[in-house]
C-alpha cells in the first residue's frame, strides 16, 4: 500500500495544481514512496512528513509547471531529490528535462526514479559548469540554491536566446538578481515562497 493514496495526493495538491489526472497522482504516489525509503538512509530532504512533502515539494514544483513560459527544453539546476524538475516532467511529458545534480547519492536516486517511472528525463551527474558550452535551454529552473546571485549568473549562460529563469525563492525582492523580472507569483499556501520568472 502506498504511504498516501493517489486520491489524498490530489486533495493536497488542490491549491497548487487543480485536478491532477490519475496517472500523475499515481506517479507521484510512487515518487513519494521511493523518496521516503531513500530518505531513511540518504538525506534527500529535511522534510519527513509525507503530506508536507506533497505540498512543499510536489505542489510548488507543479505550480511552477503551470506558469512556465513556452519552452521545449528545461534544465533543473541543482536538482537534489528532483525538485522542481521531476514533477515538471511528470506534468509536461513532452518537455525535454535535464536534472543536473553533482552529488552522487542524489544523482543515483534521480536515475532510479527516472527508471522506475519509465521517463526519458536526462540525469546529468556533474556540476552544470562541466556541461559543454553549447548546451543551452529554453528555461533554467532553480530552487533553494546556496548562492542565488552567483547561480543566477551561471544559469544565464545556459539560456537559449529569449530563454527564462524560473526561480522558486523565499525572497520576494530579487532586484539584486535581475532587472528583467517578468512575473513574481506567490506560491499558494505560503506567506514566504514565490515563483519568479525572469531573463
Amino acid at each position: 500500500m502506498p504511504v498516501l493514496s493517489q486520491e489524498r495526493i490530489g486533495q493536497l495538491l488542490g491549491d497548487y495544481y487543480a485536478f491532477p489526472p490519475k496517472l500523475l497522482r499515481d506517479q507521484l504516489a510512487t515518487y513519494l514512496d521511493m523518496l521516503l525509503k531513500w530518505n531513511a538512509k540518504t538525506n534527500l530532504t529535511s522534510i519527513r512528513d509525507p503530506e508536507e512533502i506533497v505540498r512543499r515539494h510536489f505542489g510548488e514544483s507543479l505550480f511552477t509547471a503551470l506558469h512556465l513560459p513556452a519552452c521545449t527544453t528545461l534544465l533543473d539546476f541543482g536538482s537534489g531529490a528532483g525538485f522542481p524538475g521531476l514533477p515538471i516532467q511528470l506534468a509536461l511529458p513532452g518537455l525535454h528535462v535535464t536534472l543536473a545534480e553533482s552529488q552522487n547519492k542524489k544523482a543515483a536516486f534521480l536515475r532510479e526514479m527516472v527508471r522506475t517511472l519509465g521517463l526519458e528525463t536526462e540525469v546529468y551527474a556533474e556540476r552544470v559548469d562541466k556541461m559543454p558550452a553549447t548546451r543551452c535551454f529554453d528555461v533554467v529552473a532553480m530552487r533553494a540554491v546556496d548562492n542565488p546571485a552567483a547561480t543566477v549568473q551561471h544559469a544565464r549562460t545556459r539560456l537559449n536566446p529569449g530563454g527564462k529563469i524560473a526561480y522558486l525563492t523565499t525572497v520576494a525582492d530579487s532586484s539584486r538578481l535581475s532587472s528583467a523580472i517578468v512575473a513574481t507569483l506567490p506560491v499558494p499556501g505560503s506567506t514566504r515562497s514565490f515563483l519568479q520568472i525572469f531573463s
